[in-house]
């Protein structure tokens, strides 16, 4: 007997921590959850959460953008989620993610940077910092970018003389099967090269094709399942291998762009600035110089303003020249529209800018791949600033949010049919091309991408000098209807793995 109570006493008091644990948990639920309305107002209704993992099991996180557009039709255009223990607040539909992002862009401008992106940039750079950090490096990039030719003929000719190299590529392939994905890849992300080192590398150079490979490797783990758990527990790091990946993938980045930093240190010319590095290090001289103490321009905002740069100016634009070119081996009909077009206005030239506005059914078919690829669907989540009353509800300070692109591009009241490839969305009546407010793929407002202007000259000229010279088609023995258009989970969505060939039109 007396053994038996002192088995039962054991019992209960070893698990008495775990129901501790247990009534705590939702003790915080209740309270979380609760029916009291706030007093400030009324949150965005939402799915009701589960202790710890939120409404992770409504959630398919290999699909994360769709299951919340799924949401929207039930919540509406604004409405709250969480992610694990996490809230966030989604944004979805042109006019609602336009009137956060742009007539309260003070309000929805900060950047919500998760526990992966601290880990690696700890807040330095551009893309993943705020404040004043982010207000100084933002300001400097965009005045370098411009000023090395973002927008300007300089630039023209970077991206017209990386053509040749694209098309020399392509031609040495004598129509045979092959993958798009690294010499793509190599391409845009000479362009960035040019602009930020002052010069390109070979596409057989080690070294470039590494540093490409680990920025592409992290664009598509850093959406991954495992990483999605990590930023909702961090305490789970030691278990998820693609987390370490992503970590390793970055800080080795870093070690190569140190060192092309210190070799352009120094050859450093103060009289001749080569590209956004030696402007960078010519201002932090200048500081230095002048006696300025805390200044912003030190080697860790450098290195992360430049892998910023590389990640966001390669793997974005890249991705969509692929779309493009894989949707006209799917519409060889679209296709033929385009050569016709570019050998009725262009013939053998040179193609070049000045030749857009002559160009509409082809302008219309770069921004329809840009709009059905819908390449960044999440959009990098926002911060708010302060508290916020928006549409009638009530969104504290510090709250996630995340503006929905992909609700965007394929808003049924705004695209006729919002999920086909249809060019015909950006041209009139007469054949003319037409802008549209609802095309965001460089999202809006003060987060909107440094870089719009680059990437629309590299994907008009990439894509138009590529179609002059090459008629894309499906590998032997693959039809049109075979071309899989499912894209890949990733930061970006990509295209499915897929071959194709470039046939001379010569």
């Amino acid at each position: 007997m007396v053994l038996l109570e002192a088995e039962g006493l054991l019992l209960v008091s070893s698990g008495f921590p775990l129901l501790a644990a247990v009534l705590l948990l939702l003790l915080v639920y209740l309270c979380s959850t609760g029916g009291s309305k706030p007093r400030n107002g009324t949150q965005p209704p939402g799915p009701k959460p589960l202790p710890l993992l939120g409404n992770l099991l409504q959630l398919d996180l290999k699909k994360l953008h769709e299951s919340l557009c799924e949401l929207s039709k039930k919540y509406g255009t604004v409405f709250t989620i969480h992610f694990g223990p996490k809230k966030v607040v989604v944004l979805a539909g042109y006019k609602t993610v336009k009137q956060a992002l742009v007539n309260h862009a003070e309000e929805f401008g900060d950047r919500d940077i998760s526990p992966m992106f601290h880990d690696i940039n700890k807040g330095q750079g551009i893309i993943f910092s705020n404040g004043e950090n982010w207000k100084t490096m933002r300001r400097f990039a965009l005045t370098n970018l411009r000023n090395f030719g973002m927008g300007k003929r300089r630039s023209e000719k970077q991206i017209l003389d990386e053509t040749r190299h694209l098309i020399e590529v392509f031609e040495k392939l004598e129509g045979t099967t092959f993958d798009t994905t690294q010499p793509v890849n190599y391409a845009v992300s000479n362009i960035i090269s040019a602009i930020v080192y002052g010069s390109r590398f070979e596409y057989d150079d080690p070294r470039f094709q590494a540093m490409v490979k680990r920025a592409s490797d992290n664009f598509r783990l850093t959406a991954s399942v495992a990483v999605q758990l990590y930023n909702m527990f961090p305490w789970l790091k030691s278990f998820l291998k693609e987390a370490s990946n992503v970590i390793n993938n970055s800080r080795e980045n870093c070690k190569k762009i140190k060192g092309y930093i210190e070799n352009l240190l120094a050859t450093l010319n103060p009289e001749d600035s080569r590209g956004f590095v030696d402007s960078f290090l010519i201002s932090q001289q200048d500081t230095e110089t002048s006696g300025q103490k805390d200044t912003l321009f030190h080697q860790e905002n450098l290195i992360f303003c430049v892998s910023n740069l590389f990640s966001a100016g390669t793997d974005t634009t890249a991705t969509t020249l692929r779309w493009g070119l894989l949707l006209m081996a799917k519409h060889p009909h679209i296709q033929k529209r385009v050569h016709e077009e570019i050998d009725r206005v262009i013939g053998r030239s040179q193609p070049v800018l000045e030749y857009r506005k002559n160009l509409p059914y082809t302008h219309a078919v770069i921004h329809e791949i840009q709009r059905f690829a819908n390449i960044f669907p999440l959009n990098l989540p926002h911060i708010t600033s302060c508290d916020v009353h928006f549409q009638g509800f009530f969104i504290r300070k510090g709250t996630s949010v995340i503006p929905l692109l992909t609700s965007v591009l394929r808003d049924e009241s705004e695209w006729e049919k919002p999920y086909l490839f249809y060019p015909e969305h950006f041209l009139d009546d007469m054949g003319h091309f037409v802008k549209r407010d609802a095309f965001l793929p460089f999202s809006a407002g003060r987060r909107v991408c440094a870089g719009e202007g680059l990437a629309k000259m590299e994907l008009f000229l990439f894509f138009t000098a590529l179609l002059q010279r090459f008629c894309f088609t499906p590998p032997p023995g693959v039809s049109e209807e075979e071309l899989d258009l499912t894209p890949v989970l990733g930061s970006t969505l990509n295209p499915s793995p897929h071959k194709l060939c470039a046939v001379s039109r010569s």
